[in-house]
């Protein structure tokens, strides 16, 4: 997942990552500053950082920290399920002094560990084999995991369809019964009307 977002300098943005259980996710930012002269993002926001929120499905904290203008950050789910993952700037300034515009650039990748270009490159080729063949390995592991969440998640929504449908054909029948319990009131209630007015 790779995307910008914008936000006020005190302002809180979060989004929400789909994640299995004990998946390692690696989020990388870089934070840009509104110039009002140049009308444009500068590369850069020095002195601002970030502090960086991640709360679980459960709604337990997995990490709060604050980081610089740009840095990297990770964790591991350990339950599946929506994972908020929040951003806010470090910004002291009041909030009618606090009028900049940032840009957040946000690079999210669920269930990889990056590969050290120059580690691999300062070993042998035996070696380098070996660890792209590990990062392979990784990968197919967490492929396989995200089937089987999407499997778990398939069956639950399965389910819930499934009661939902059956809750609407028992909710059907009791109408039928009650519209016929009311129809059969009615004309008991007319039969009797006419009798009692000895116009039958």
């Amino acid at each position: 997942l790779a995307l910008y977002f914008h936000i006020g300098e005190r302002e809180e943005k979060c989004i929400i990552e789909d994640i299995p259980s004990d998946t390692l996710v690696i989020g990388n930012y870089k934070v840009q500053r509104w110039d009002i002269r140049k009308h444009d993002f500068l590369e850069s926001a020095p002195g601002l950082g970030m502090f960086v929120t991640v709360t679980s499905p459960s709604g337990e904290v997995l990490m709060s920290k604050l980081y610089g203008p740009q840095g990297t950050f990770s964790f591991t789910s350990y339950l599946s399920g929506e994972h908020i993952i929040c951003f806010q700037s470090n910004s002291t300034r009041f909030a009618v002094t606090a009028g900049s515009k940032l840009r957040i650039h946000l690079d999210i990748r669920v269930g990889e560990h990056f590969l050290d270009e120059s580690t691999i490159q300062a070993k042998d080729t035996v070696n380098e084999v070996n660890v792209r063949l590990e990062h392979l390995i990784e990968q197919i592991h967490h492929v396989t995991k995200e089937q089987e969440y999407e499997r778990e998640r398939e069956e639950k929504f399965r389910k819930t369809s499934e009661e939902t449908n059956s809750n609407i054909l028992w909710w059907a029948i009791v109408q039928t019964l009650i519209l016929i319990s009311v129809g059969i009131w009615q004309i008991k209630s007319l039969r009797d009307f006419f009798i009692s007015k000895k116009l039958v």
